[in-house]
Parts: C-alpha cells; sequence; structure tokens
C-alpha cells in the first residue's frame, strides 16, 4: 500500500484512489471508497462531466479532492500517470478502449504502477458484442431478466430509478471488485484490471431466484411469486389519504399477528390457499383503505406484523428509527445518506462536501508529490 499524508478516517485510511471523472455508478463507487476513509482524487475534465446539476449539490462527489486535467492536451495523460503512480486504485468508466487510446489505460498506468488496481465500470463489459454501445441503467437491466420481474402482470415492467443496475450491480460490485483486487496486490505485489459490468452484477444479484427457478419453485412471470408481488402478505396497499403501507408478513406468527392488528383474523387458512390469494388481497385492501398511512403506522407501532409506511425521499430522514440512528446526515445545508455500513474501530463521516472541479490541484500536487499538477492548472489547452 502506497505510503500516504491522506486526509480522512475510516478503514481506508491511506488508500489512495484516482477517479475518473464520469456520471453514474462510476463516482457513486468512488464516493463509497472515500466515505471509507480513502484519499480520492477526481480527475474533472475541462468543463465538467456535463451531469445537469450544480456541482455543489452532487454529494456523490463528498469526501473527495478535485483537480482539472485535460487529457487531450499534450501533458494531460502524463499528469494522470503521474497520480496513478502514486495511487492503489483508479476507477474509470469509459467505454472500451476510450482510456487506452487517451493514453491512460492498463497497460500505460501499469509500466507506472505494477501494483495499481484498475478498475473498469461499464454497462456491457469490456467484450461481447453490444461492448461499444451506448446504453443506461435501463438497457442494461432489460436483458439480464432482472427488470422483467418487478411490476403488476397487466403493466409493463416498473421502472426502479436506476438504483437497480447503476449502483447495484454496477458500483457495490465494482467496489468490492476493487477491494478484493487490492488485497491481492497487497499480497502478491501485482495488481490487475477488474472489469466491472453492470449486466454481471445486476444478473448476478438475482442467484437466489435462479436457484429457486430451477427448482420449480418460481415462476418465471411478473407478480406470481412469493416476493414479487405475487403474495397477498408481501405487497404494498393505498391507504385512506392516499398513501401506502408496505407488509412482509411471510413466516405464519408474523402472518397471524398482521391479519390480527389488521381485523380480518378469518382469513387464517387462505395463507398457503394459492386460490384463496385473490379473496385475501381484497380484505387486505378493503381494511387498509379504512384509515390514514399515520393511523396505520400506530397501530403496527411495537408489532412483529413486519408492516411499515412507505415514506418519500423527503419524509424518510424524520422516521423515528432513521433518526435515532442517525440513517441521514446534514452536512451543507445538504440532506443526505450517511456513510455505510459501520465500523467499530473505525468510524466514518460526511467530512467534506462535494468537490468542486479544480478546487484541490495545488492540496493534492503537495500530497501526492506531483508538481506537473499545478504546471497543467496554469496552462490549460
Amino acid at each position: 500500500m502506497t505510503t500516504a499524508r491522506t486526509p480522512g478516517h475510516g478503514p481506508l485510511t491511506g488508500v489512495r484512489v484516482v477517479e475518473l471523472a464520469g456520471i453514474g455508478p462510476g463516482p457513486f463507487a468512488a464516493m463509497l471508497l472515500a466515505d471509507l476513509g480513502a484519499d480520492v482524487v477526481r480527475v474533472d475534465r475541462p468543463g465538467g462531466p456535463g451531469l445537469a446539476i450544480d456541482p455543489a449539490y452532487d454529494v456523490t462527489n463528498r469526501n473527495k479532492r478535485s483537480v482539472v486535467v485535460d487529457l487531450k492536451s499534450p501533458d494531460g495523460p502524463d499528469r494522470v500517470l503521474d497520480l496513478a503512480a502514486r495511487a492503489d486504485i483508479l476507477v474509470e468508466g469509459y467505454r472500451p478502449g476510450v482510456a487506452e487510446r487517451l493514453g491512460v489505460g492498463p497497460e500505460a498506468c501499469h509500466a507506472r504502477n505494477p501494483r495499481l488496481v484498475y478498475g473498469r465500470m461499464t454497462g456491457w463489459g469490456q467484450d461481447g458484442p453490444l461492448a461499444e454501445r451506448a446504453g443506461h441503467d435501463i438497457a442494461y437491466i432489460a436483458p439480464t431478466g432482472t427488470l422483467g420481474m418487478i411490476g403488476r402482470p397487466d403493466e409493463p415492467p416498473a421502472v426502479p430509478a436506476n438504483l437497480l443496475g447503476d449502483y447495484a450491480g454496477g458500483s457495490l460490485y465494482l467496489v468490492v471488485g476493487v477491494l478484493a483486487a487490492l488485497n491481492h496486490a497487497r499480497a502478491s505485489g501485482t495488481g490487475q484490471v477488474v472489469d466491472a459490468a453492470i449486466v454481471d452484477g445486476t444478473a448476478h444479484l438475482a442467484t437466489m431466484i435462479h436457484g429457486m427457478l430451477a427448482a420449480g419453485g418460481w415462476q418465471d412471470r411478473r407478480s406470481a411469486n412469493l416476493l414479487d408481488g405475487g403474495c397477498p402478505y408481501y405487497g404494498t396497499y393505498e391507504t385512506a389519504d392516499g398513501l401506502h403501507m408496505a407488509v412482509g408478513a411471510l413466516e405464519p406468527q408474523f402472518y397471524a399477528e398482521f391479519l390480527t392488528l389488521l381485523g380480518v383474523e378469518d382469513q387464517a387458512a387462505a395463507r398457503k390457499d394459492v386460490t384463496r390469494w385473490g379473496e385475501l388481497r381484497e380484505r387486505i385492501a378493503v381494511r387498509f383503505k379504512t384509515r390514514t398511512r399515520d393511523e396505520w403506522t400506530a397501530v403496527f407501532e411495537g408489532s412483529d406484523a413486519c408492516v411499515a409506511p412507505v415514506l418519500s425521499l423527503r419524509e424518510a430522514p424524520h422516521h423515528p428509527h432513521l433518526a435515532a440512528r442517525g440513517t441521514f446526515t446534514d452536512h451543507g445545508g445538504i440532506t443526505q445518506p450517511a456513510p455505510a455500513p459501520r465500523f467499530s474501530a473505525t468510524p466514518t463521516s460526511v467530512r467534506t462536501g462535494p468537490a468542486r472541479p479544480g478546487a484541490d490541484t495545488a492540496d493534492v500536487a503537495r500530497d501526492w508529490d506531483v508538481p506537473g499538477l499545478l504546471a497543467s492548472s496554469r496552462n490549460p489547452q
């Protein structure tokens, strides 16, 4: 591991990361590493990455530092290679071959630093018939079978924002991959390339479902199974005020408590009788429509019925349990999720707000001993 004079605290303190600026899963993965204490230097391009929000609000760039390098200028690639020479991990999210054409691909970086873990974040992966194609989250998760699992059977598949592909199947797998490769590099002295494709990660998320499908315990269609809305005691219901409650009363004891508190005890036998699920769903729906979300929340509070209110993004930080745990935090006037998970010996925190493009050039040039960054910033191409 690089001997570092790096800021921050957390289990990755002392780890240096270079992030080649992009949008979506790459920056989020780098934020996770930064949240865990790594010194993440984001290499922004002149003019920014094109994300349509003010950089001051892009909290996926929190806990990072930023320099601006024009990779198309004569000295641009050398500045990035200078950083890579002093880094433990590099993260990029270009289409296959772009980093190589810019002069900062794995071969060039490993020539300067054989121990470097080179993390590549793409939708389709580095090879395959679609590798060169453009795309976004929804197009990546569609061929994997996961998008087709979500939603009602009589409607098109529901769109799960960009959480399932970009962040679950993409960012989280990239982070697991680069940390595993970092462990290997520390033991062997040899870095490697980590090919994190959203299609691979999203397909992998459904591993249990594929096992159930093979065993005959999962039907290959929407809302026909225990966990996809097909089961009436695992789903969401509208309340009298147009809001919703979520129900997950799968086990017998939880189901019994749910029926009692809802006031439909006569439906006990319907739990295993699929022929009665339609009737059971209607009874549950009618009961939930008799009270508001807050009233039902009070009814189920303190119980093991596995029922919870469905909150909006703005409501979530005020939920009593989340507030007590500090699941959300305020930093620089922005309410945002706090770093996760939690560590007993090396606690993490939001240390700084979103890195502003180029604002940390002088500090990074000093701390990483890359004086060329200063010359590059004074002579933009």
